[in-house]
């Protein structure tokens, strides 16, 4: 796989019926290793590692309706109430965030009014903070640390 701009990690790979499949520690689980997955494991590795994010409250592949269709959610994180506060959307390395993976997770935020939302392809990486009261967004310098992102 690609070498991302996030620190390496270390990961378990297999082989299984001519597909590499990757260990995902959320799901406890192996899943099919595609460029997207690529980016979503090193992703909340850099969450946990260094973001200091609590694995236990972070959800992969979250499912919730919007306007009757069922949408999924790459990364999901809580607060310590159980409460979500960020989402993070993952493309693969080859895919350039532009406006219409921009217009992805805000129409998913319009559902969940989340005070974080995080878009990524592993090569950049962009977070911002919303207001859904004044619906504004402030783009974020870094990656916030878990208690930074804590109401």
């Amino acid at each position: 796989m690609i070498q991302l701009n996030l620190p390496s990690y270390s990961f378990r790979i297999k082989q299984h019926e001519n597909a590499e499949l990757i260990f995902d520690p959320i799901r406890k689980k192996y899943v099919k290793l595609t460029p997207e997955e690529w980016v979503r494991q090193n992703f909340i590795q850099y969450l946990v590692q260094e973001g200091s994010y609590p694995a236990g409250l972070i959800a992969v592949e979250h499912r919730f309706l919007q306007n009757k269709l069922s949408r999924r959610i790459d990364i999901l994180i809580h607060n310590r109430k159980g409460e979500p506060v960020m989402m993070v959307e993952c493309k693969s390395p080859e895919t350039a965030i532009n406006e219409g993976v921009f217009d992805q997770i805000v129409r998913y935020n319009m559902e969940l009014k989340l005070p974080y939302i995080v878009v990524t392809n592993g090569m950049v990486n962009y977070a911002c903070k919303v207001d859904h009261i004044g619906n504004t967004f402030e783009y974020l310098m870094v990656i916030p640390l878990y208690e930074e992102i804590q109401d």
